[in-house]
């Protein structure tokens, strides 16, 4: 099991602890705990709605694509941590993470 949290916008944060080999995306998993995620182009990083700031674990990510850095620069509001969600895989390199939800409407 991973272990990640979602920082809400008062600075608290809440867990989520989900199996690893189950091949889903954070966006999914964000989708499923009922968190506004819009993803409204359904994880091809066609719409950045599932756009989340990475607080810490970083390096655990990895790289983003040429096309999932393309729609980030699109946005209103990047930081330099941004990442769309449906681009991030679960995997023991997520535990320990934080994220906020920054998505269209924050």
């Amino acid at each position: 099991m991973v272990t990640f949290h979602i920082e809400h916008e008062d600075g608290t944060r809440h867990p989520i602890e989900v199996p690893e080999d189950m091949g889903l995306s954070l966006m999914e998993v964000l989708k499923a705990s009922e968190y506004p995620v819009l993803a409204t182009c359904g994880g091809m990083a066609l719409c950045a709605t599932c756009h989340v700031e990475v607080l810490e674990g970083k390096d655990g990510l990895g790289e983003a694509s040429d096309v999932e850095l393309d729609q980030i620069d699109n946005l209103p509001n990047p930081t330099p941590t941004s990442r769309l969600a449906c681009q991030v895989r679960i995997s023991e390199e997520l535990d320990g993470a934080v994220f906020k939800i920054r998505g269209e409407s924050n």
